[in-house]
């Protein structure tokens, strides 16, 4: 027993000696340090996507985290990371990641709950609007006006009122239809949500003045379809195939009885879904990019279901509706709830919950001074858009300090100059004006300090943010060393050609005719008569009917594994006997066979370029080894080793 606890000891205590600090370096660059952290960090990150097995080598891997640093040193030794158009890209980035951190976690999640909650749901509504001014104080008469036509609403009906009232400038009276979650803005849904059906809101404001809603009624939302789908496209190798024409031929067959799956697989261009019968991943209202799509897919009632066909951007359709079920799952959906939630009204209130945390975590020194200074050199100019700054005005005083940054009196007085048209026209309190500006201003300030900084205060974030910005590096520098430089040198290219011509040829294929049909009887008589000599065309002509699709033939140059031949089957030239495969019945006619063969440069091109750009790559790295020093420390190496091995 004591040697078994000793043994353990020894063990923890060598496994703790191996966890590495945030000061290991595991290997330089030309001196520059390259930490052990950083490698098992991305090295556990990407453990599970990586499927050659040989890159879980923990040495193979380090080669090629090597090769990386590498090119990243190359690529700012060339000045890659000051280019204009990779500073624009990496900051515009920068500006759409930092959003998914700047919001208090408590108030978002709880306005994520309450986004999904309602989305279960459509209210149908109408409203009257009167419009007013967001800086407008005086409201008072307003709000009695509208108390006044709730009461109208109630007793007279929402119709009678709106004919009397909507003039469409400053009183609009509106039915709205259905709409859920995400379609009004906050304030707006807020109190259509929290108003009963059939009852009348209190008057309640938003940016664009004051409303009641009127609640008319409240169904559940139209939630997610799954479906098969059969598409057709227009083909280049098949010369047969009008694509209106051919998903016409199917549907005849389907309304004859024959199975949509099976039919799915054999004629489907979508070959992501044909092997399985046409299927798609569950989906909801919004999520396709072919609204067309939707709306046949929505549209269809009950289970098995069958559209007719319809078209869009990506071919012709029928679909068979498999499944039919509410919204998902809140664990499916909350991020993307949480993205439309920071593009909504509903991101002020995450901001300045979080600007008052900021108050308390950094160190904020305001003016007390200032509002007041402020108020006293504004002027009625202010109201016609021709404010100016005083000669005398105190441009360097501080405003407010955030830890050691201040800003000062001249950042507020250039807001000032620029927002003095959303008050063109108006007359209020200068008292008003200055507390309402200087408190946005003070907040703006506060998150654009955090957000400066958050690459050093948060370490998720600045890990991610030095991956996509070496990541860019990357990107510019192999399109420029490689990509474009493989794709541009012909000479290299067709050298490459032929010199590994054998790389590049065309399995062996066959030149065919293949008839199908759900009936043994009439793909006999297609049989007879192409033993007959008559061509597809005059067969088709003479079978099928507007009534009736008694046959559909594909011809054109097939693989060997086409998935219109059977697993077993034995593909020679001339008329192969009826098979029967996927439910239907079938016979090919083999025009010829096209043996292995060579591809000409212009049919293997594509594969080319890629060759020759890994050649080109391992060459290049090759001349990178020679001119930066990589040194490893190998004592560090195997902590990290003994590191991974125990956390895996």
């Amino acid at each position: 027993m004591k040697v078994y606890v000793s043994l353990l000891v020894l063990l923890l205590t060598a496994f703790a000696n191996a966890q590495m600090s945030s000061k290991d370096v595991l290997f330089t660059v030309d001196g520059e340090p390259i930490k052990a952290e950083e490698f098992i960090r991305v090295y556990n990150k990407n453990l599970d996507l990586v499927k050659d097995e040989s890159q879980k080598d923990i040495d193979g891997y380090l080669n090629l985290f090597i090769n990386y640093q590498l090119k990243i040193k190359e690529a700012k030794r060339l000045g890659l990371d000051n280019d204009p158009s990779y500073i624009k890209e990496f900051s515009g980035y920068k500006d759409q990641l930092v959003k998914n951190y700047l919001s208090d976690s408590k108030v978002t999640e709880a306005l994520m709950k309450e986004a999904y909650d309602r989305m279960g749901y459509d209210l149908k509504a109408s409203h009257i609007l009167i419009r007013m001014e967001e800086s407008e104080t005086d409201t008072l008469k307003v709000y009695q006006d509208l108390m006044d036509l709730r009461d109208r609403v109630i007793t007279e009906g929402f119709d009678q009122v709106k004919a009397e009232v909507h003039d469409g400038q400053n009183v609009f009276a509106e039915n709205l239809g259905y709409f859920s979650a995400f379609k009004m803005v906050y304030e707006f849904e807020n109190a259509a949500y929290n108003t009963k059906v059939g009852d009348v809101s209190k008057p309640f404001r938003t940016r664009f003045g004051y409303h009641i809603v009127n609640v008319e009624d409240k169904r559940s939302s139209l939630g997610e379809v799954t479906v098969a789908h059969i598409m057709v496209t227009a083909k280049e190798n098949d010369s047969l195939i009008d694509p209106e024409k051919r998903i016409n031929e199917l549907y005849k067959k389907i309304s004859q009885g024959e199975n949509f799956e099976s039919l799915a697989k054999q004629f489907s261009d979508d070959k992501s879904s044909a092997n399985n019968g046409g299927e798609l991943g569950a989906f909801s209202s919004g999520q396709l990019s072919a609204p067309e799509f939707e709306a046949v897919a929505f549209g269809l009632k009950t289970v098995d279901d069958i559209s007719k066909p319809f078209k869009t951007n990506y071919g012709w359709h029928i679909v068979k509706l498999l499944d039919k079920k509410g919204i998902p799952p809140y664990e499916d959906v909350k991020y993307d709830i949480e993205n439309k939630i920071k593009r909504d009204s509903r991101s002020k209130l995450i901001n300045t919950t979080l600007a008052n945390d900021l108050r308390t975590t950094y160190q904020v020194t305001i003016n007390p001074k200032a509002k007041a200074y402020f108020e006293s050199i504004l002027n009625p100019d202010f109201f016609s858009s021709a404010w100016l700054l005083p000669k005398d005005f105190k441009n360097e005083q501080t405003l407010v300090t955030v830890q050691n940054e201040t800003i000062t009196y001249g950042d507020f007085g250039n807001h000032l100059m620029s927002i003095q048209k959303v008050y063109a026209g108006k007359t209020m309190p200068f008292k008003t004006i200055i507390e309402k500006e200087y408190n946005g201003f003070e907040e703006d300030a506060l998150l654009a300090y955090h957000e400066e900084h958050l690459e050093f205060e948060n370490e998720e974030f600045g890990q991610i943010l030095k991956e996509y910005r070496d990541g860019l590096l990357l990107f510019d520098l192999m399109e420029k060393e490689v990509w474009n430089a493989a794709a541009l040198d012909s000479v290299g290219l067709q050298n490459h050609y032929n010199t590994h011509k054998d790389d590049y040829v065309w399995e062996d294929r066959v030149d065919v005719i293949i008839a199908t049909s759900a009936k043994e009887d009439a793909i006999k008589t297609v049989e007879k008569l192409l033993k007959k000599g008559k061509s597809s065309e005059a067969i088709s002509e003479a079978l099928n009917t507007d009534q009736e699709q008694k046959v559909i033939f594909t011809k054109g140059i097939k693989p060997l594994d086409y998935q219109g031949f059977p697993k077993d089957a034995v593909v020679k030239k001339g008329l192969s006997k009826v098979y029967q495969y996927n439910d239907a019945y079938h016979i090919i006619k083999v025009e010829a066979m096209l043996p292995k063969t060579n591809k000409t440069f212009e049919e293997a091109k594509g594969k080319v370029i890629s060759d020759y750009q890994n050649t080109l790559e391992k060459n290049w790295l090759n001349e990178l080894n020679q001119r930066y020093e990589v040194k490893v420390i190998d004592a560090v190496l195997q902590d990290v080793k003994f590191q991974i091995k125990q956390e895996n």
